[in-house]
């Protein structure tokens, strides 16, 4: 099902993406992000519940979840965290989301019985549930900072189709290197070079999306980048733009997409208001 979530009628100013509540939360580091600000108010989720594929969407997420013991309470959490904002929910990840949206919502159905989980149990529960978060929201509807990013290689294909720009920002990388008396640079370094032109190539910085990281991590340990072996400047920024090249021919044949959902608080929403 593709629900697309309501939009409100204007972005944020910044193209900045937005600070999130979850320590857990993947950021996205890039100036060309933009932030769009959406109004969770029921509705998005109203039609979820009511479409046809609600039930066959929300049993492949509980047999995602049913793989260890717990209560049919913690399902339903589980479950929900799972929605998104194309669902018409905000991010549970929000404290604020659980204490004043879905645990209310959870009381006012009289809480969830304790009982043997059955997918039959689990569907009819959080149904029953998620129609009580609809009527919350539609009381409190929730405003959430929403920025997505696709890393599809483009802008490391422009880097290394201009080669002014690469060997200024390969030589701006491999200055911050210490070197021996021969010049030459270790290659366990390589790692750091590339988060430093990062900005220049539109990839996020190594540790911050779980899935360019397996990209990456792949390609520098293909050319061998954690051994200490000393190599010229000439043959790192070599190894340099390699890599690059390894990691663009990824992300073209599967393009990597992010999003992060930040809930806006009061003092945010009220300085739009100024």
């Amino acid at each position: 099902m593709e629900n697309k979530p309501r939009l409100a009628t204007h972005c944020v100013a910044s193209c900045l993406p937005p600070q999130t509540a979850s320590p857990n939360s993947h950021h996205i580091y890039s100036k060309r992000t933009p932030v769009v600000i959406l109004r969770m108010d029921g509705d998005d989720l109203f039609e979820f519940i009511k479409n046809p594929s609600f039930e066959s969407e929300m049993l492949q997420i509980f047999t995602e979840i049913n793989r260890s013991d717990g209560s049919l309470h913690e399902f339903t959490v589980k479950a929900f965290a799972e929605l998104s904002v194309k669902h018409g929910m905000p991010p549970t990840s929000d404290p604020w989301v659980m204490s004043n949206v879905v645990e209310p919502a959870i009381q006012s159905c009289g809480g969830v019985p304790s009982q043997p989980v059955s997918q039959e149990t689990f569907l009819a529960e959080f149904k029953r549930v998620a129609e009580s978060v609809v009527h919350h929201l539609r009381e409190q509807p929730v405003i959430v900072a929403h920025s997505e990013n696709t890393f599809d290689g483009s802008r490391i294909k422009r880097l290394l189709s201009n080669k002014f720009d690469l060997d200024k920002i390969l030589e701006s990388a491999v200055k911050e290197f210490p070197k021996d008396r021969q010049g030459k640079i270790s290659k366990e370094y390589l790692r750091v070079a590339l988060d430093i032109i990062a900005p220049s190539t539109g990839l996020p910085p190594v540790g911050t999306v779980e899935k360019m990281d397996e990209i990456t991590i792949g390609v520098l340990k293909t050319f061998d980048a954690d051994e200490e072996k000393m190599v010229k400047e000439d043959e790192f920024k070599k190894l340099l733009t390699e890599i690059l090249r390894s990691i663009m021919i990824q992300l073209e044949g599967d393009p990597i997409s992010v999003s992060t959902n930040s809930v806006v608080h009061e003092s945010l929403s009220a300085s739009e208001d100024d």
